[in-house]
C-alpha cells in the first residue's frame, strides 16, 4: 500500500485525512473529496476515508441489497462463504465484496465428507437461484412481447420460414412453401402465418419424419391432433434409417418425431416470402451503427 512521505503533496497526511473526513460527513462523493483534495492515488484516498461510510445518496439501488444483508450478518457470526452460499444460493465471487469490510473469520477444522457436503449444498443452491432467474427473465421477455400486428406476424414467419423451411435453387427449382419442424409450437406459428396470409387449410398436406424404430401411429395422432385433422388425412410417413455409428438423444417416448407441411398452389406465396426476406436483410443493414 502508497505511503505518505515525508516531502511531497501527501506529507501531512494527517491533516489532509481531517479535511478528507469532514468533506465526507458533509456528504461528498468520493471523486468529489478527489477532485476538491486533489489526491489522484485510489489507495490514498481509500486510507484518508478509512472507516467513513459513503452517503446514501451515492449508493445506487440494487436488487441484491436484500441478499448482500443477510450474507453479513452470519458473516459477523462467524459463517464461511461455503455456509452463506448454501444457505443464500449466491456466488462465492458476490458474497465476497459484500463481506469484505467485516473480520475474517477463525478456520474451522472439518472433515473432508464435511467440506464436501457444504460445497454440494452450496452448488445446489446456486443452481436453484440461477434456475430461479433463468424463469424470471424468460417470464419478463414473454411478457414485454405482448400482442403482435399483422406486419409482425408476417415478418417473424419470413424469418422463420428462411431459417427451417425448403428453399428455391437456381438448380433445382422449388417454387412452394415446404417446411419441417419437430417444435409443436414453431408448428403451431407456421400455421398461424399461413392463417394471416390467408391460405385455406385445405391447401395443406401432412406428413410425419422419424426414424424407424419410433411409433408412427402415435405420432402421426399426436400432429394431427394439434393441427386439426383426422391421422386419416396424413401422407405415407417417411421412416429415416438408425445410424448405429451416431448416438441419438432424441428416444424418448415423448418424442414425435417431425411434422412436414407442403401448401399447394403457393408459388406466389413462396416468391413473396422469399422477397420479403431480403427486404429485412436490407433493411437491417440501413439502420444506423
Amino acid at each position: 500500500m502508497p505511503k505518505a512521505h515525508s516531502s511531497g503533496k501527501y506529507a501531512d497526511f494527517e491533516g489532509l485525512r481531517e479535511r478528507a473526513i469532514a468533506l465526507r460527513q458533509a456528504g461528498l462523493s468520493r471523486r468529489q473529496i478527489r477532485d476538491r483534495l486533489h489526491v489522484d492515488n485510489n489507495d490514498i484516498l481509500n486510507r484518508l476515508l478509512e472507516g467513513e461510510p459513503a452517503p446514501e445518496w451515492t449508493k445506487r439501488p440494487n436488487a441484491k441489497d436484500d441478499l448482500r444483508d443477510k450474507a453479513r450478518e452470519p458473516r459477523v457470526q462467524g459463517w464461511t462463504y461455503d455456509q452463506i452460499q448454501a444457505e443464500l444460493g449466491c456466488s462465492k465471487s458476490s458474497i465476497s465484496l459484500w463481506v469484505r469490510d467485516l473480520p475474517k473469520p477463525e478456520r474451522q477444522k472439518r472433515t473432508r465428507e464435511e467440506s464436501s457436503a457444504i460445497a454440494r449444498r452450496g452448488w445446489e443452491a446456486t443452481l436453484q437461484s440461477r434456475e430461479k432467474e433463468r424463469r424470471h427473465t424468460k417470464a419478463a421477455a414473454k411478457q414485454a412481447v405482448g400482442s403482435l400486428s399483422d406486419r409482425e406476424v408476417f415478418l417473424a414467419g419470413v424469418v422463420l420460414y428462411w431459417a427451417e423451411g425448403a428453399k428455391d435453387k437456381s438448380y433445382s427449382r422449388r417454387e412452394r412453401l415446404h417446411f419441417i419442424n419437430s417444435d409443436p409450437n414453431v408448428i403451431k406459428f407456421f400455421l398461424s402465418w399461413l392463417d394471416a396470409l390467408g391460405v385455406e387449410r385445405r391447401r395443406l398436406r401432412f406428413r410425419v419424419s422419424t426414424h424407424e424404430s419410433a411409433n408412427v401411429t402415435d405420432a402421426e395422432e399426436f400432429w394431427a391432433e394439434l393441427v386439426g385433422v383426422e391421422p386419416s388425412a396424413f401422407q405415407k410417413a417417411t421412416l429415416k434409417k438408425h445410424n448405429p455409428k451416431t448416438s441419438r438423444k432424441n428416444t424418448s417416448e415423448a418424442y414425435r418425431g417431425c411434422l412436414v407441411i407442403y401448401v399447394l398452389q403457393s408459388a406466389d406465396l413462396y416468391r413473396r416470402m422469399e422477397g420479403a426476406w431480403y427486404g429485412i436483410v436490407e433493411g437491417a443493414a440501413r439502420q444506423p451503427g
